[in-house]
């Protein structure tokens, strides 16, 4: 049972209106609920928001980073290179390959990789980097292109898409950093591949979903690629149900044995309302996290910097650290915070925490920055559907579960 006085903060919930149910309503209603219209008007509207010629909607951002390396020829011999500390996704897409995952450990008091350890990383089997936008905000991408286009000797490519290329590719995983800019461009201007997610925690959601983008390469036949991902994405088929509708057109071939990962009408729908309001959404994450700044800051937290003079992110998760205290005092401040109403979470464990990776050969002890930004990192609620007060409590009660906890270590110091 719940308790009647707790006043329930709950961590990441959709914020959807009656515009959002009415516009799924009206998709189930036409008759059409696969992927048809509306999902092409999603697409659409995706790559006009961001500014890239086209976008490709699917069944999630897993299948969107999936899909891109199939697509790039990355497979079997191939070594892929990504952060240490990101959500499974980043690097169990490189197993499904068929290639090597590489793991960089997070430069110091940075949520992102070490770029010097990205340099080293990259061998003559390097073919793809995976940055992630952890929290909505971009990596230097300055960098990261500086370093791939330095060590563009190694490069081999395997076919001619990668030749395009020329070098290391750089496809983002950008599951939070849907509107996020950098420089004056867009989340999905920058990285020859970039890769959302609409999952239901995420700023824009479709429930389950997700999309890729892709930049401008000379030689590209942004066409032909966007037919590459219909193809992988629905069997092979060479005809999408929308396009067998039409008078006499049944027949369709299988062009090679391909996946299913197609997004629905329903989801598109979804989401077509969602990105309308989405400026709106952003506007009140900005406002959110920025009480949350002003109320920890002199408490001695350390956050993630969302927004400066030549970035602002997509405001998706509010990471913060708690300098001095261990992993199991963090663990213990969650679970107090957790008896209060106030759900929080962790964002991230690393990698080589997990059993799947440890069985892939790789050991925490290989990162320790990483286990270091983990070990006192907690993410707050944040959400478009927390007041000002719902922020000023969790801060109160998060302030209160510390001094707590302090004063526990204090009274067992004592006692040794």
């Amino acid at each position: 049972m719940t308790d009647p006085k707790l006043r329930y903060i709950p961590f990441s919930p959709p914020d959807v209106t009656d515009a959002e149910i009415e516009e799924v309503v009206k998709a189930m209603k036409s008759g059409w609920i696969t992927t048809g219209p509306r999902t092409k008007e999603f697409e659409k509207n995706i790559a006009g928001y961001v500014g890239t010629n086209k976008a490709v909607c699917l069944n999630s951002a897993t299948a969107a980073m999936e899909l891109t390396l199939r697509i790039l020829g990355i497979g079997p011999g191939d070594e892929v290179i990504t952060s240490a500390y990101t959500y499974t996704a980043s690097a169990s897409i490189i197993d499904h390959v068929g290639a090597k995952i590489v793991l960089v450990d997070n430069a110091p008091n940075s949520f992102e990789m070490d770029y010097s350890k990205l340099a080293n990383a990259i061998t003559e089997k390097t073919k793809a980097v995976i940055p992630v936008d952890i929290a909505g905000k971009m990596c230097d991408y300055e960098t990261i292109y500086k370093i791939v286009e330095s060590k563009k000797n190694l490069f081999i490519a395997n076919n001619e898409l990668q030749k395009l290329f020329n070098r290391v590719i750089v496809m983002t995983d950008a599951a939070h950093a849907f509107g996020a800019e950098r420089n004056g461009l867009k989340c999905g201007q920058v990285a020859d591949f970039t890769c959302y997610s609409f999952h239901a925690v995420k700023n824009l959601t479709t429930a389950e979903g997700g999309a890729v983008v892709w930049r401008k390469v000379q030689g590209l036949d942004d066409e032909w690629l966007y037919k590459q991902y219909m193809l992988y994405s629905l069997h092979g088929q060479s005809k999408d149900a929308l396009s067998k509708t039409q008078i006499g057109a049944w027949e369709y071939d299988i062009v090679y044995p391909a996946y299913k990962c197609n997004m629905t009408d329903i989801m598109a729908g979804f989401g077509l309302i969602q990105l309308s309001r989405y400026d709106g959404l952003m506007k009140r994450r900005k406002e959110i996290i920025e009480m949350y700044d002003i109320l920890l800051t002199p408490l001695g937290f350390q956050s993630l910097q969302h927004f400066g003079g030549d970035f602002a992110s997509s405001g998706h998760l509010y990471l913060t650290r708690i300098p001095g205290i261990s992993e199991a005092e963090r663990n213990k401040i969650i679970v107090m915070l957790a008896e209060s109403g106030i759900t929080c979470n962790v964002h991230y464990k690393p990698l080589p925490m997990f059993t799947a990776y440890k069985n892939l050969g790789f050991d925490i002890k290989d990162y320790p920055v990483a286990f270091d930004m983990y070990k006192n990192e907690i993410t707050l609620p944040l959400h478009t559907l927390l007041s000002n007060e719902d922020v000023e409590h969790v801060v109160e009660s998060l302030k209160k579960a510390l001094e707590e906890i302090l004063v526990s270590v204090t009274n067992n110091s004592q006692v040794r």
